[in-house]
């Protein structure tokens, strides 16, 4: 049974930082690429970043370059999102996914197989 579980959502200020974790067993972690997304109330749910397999490759929707980073620690089965300088406009229920690792990250939802429960981070003014 693939389990995906994030951490470390919360409320912070803006200008802050934060990083999400998310756990993954019941798959072979460093065969799978692994995404970030994140969902504000009324909007579709959206790429952030995301990292292959092996993590010699990440991508960023533009709105976060140069703010988040996608890391992960293929020993743990952890991928982790760095999130500094954050805005109040970055609310938003993040989630984490997986898919089976390829050669460039994947940025559409239906690309990824298997879902994190997500973790709400919530940016003050």
């Amino acid at each position: 049974q693939v389990q995906l579980v994030e951490s470390g959502g919360g409320l912070v200020q803006a200008g802050g930082s934060l990083r999400l974790s998310c756990a993954a067993s019941g798959i072979t972690f460093s065969t799978y690429d692994m995404g970030w997304f994140r969902q504000a109330p009324g909007k579709e749910r959206e790429f952030i970043g995301g990292i292959i397999w092996s993590g010699g490759r990440t991508d960023y929707t533009d709105s976060v370059k140069g703010r988040f980073t996608v890391s992960r620690d293929n020993a743990k089965s952890t991928v982790y999102l760095q999130m500094n300088s954050l805005k109040p406009e970055d609310t938003a229920v993040y989630y984490c996914a997986a898919r089976y690792g390829g050669v460039y990250v994947k940025v559409a939802v239906y690309e990824y197989k298997h879902w994190g429960k997500g973790t709400q981070v919530t940016v003050s003014p």
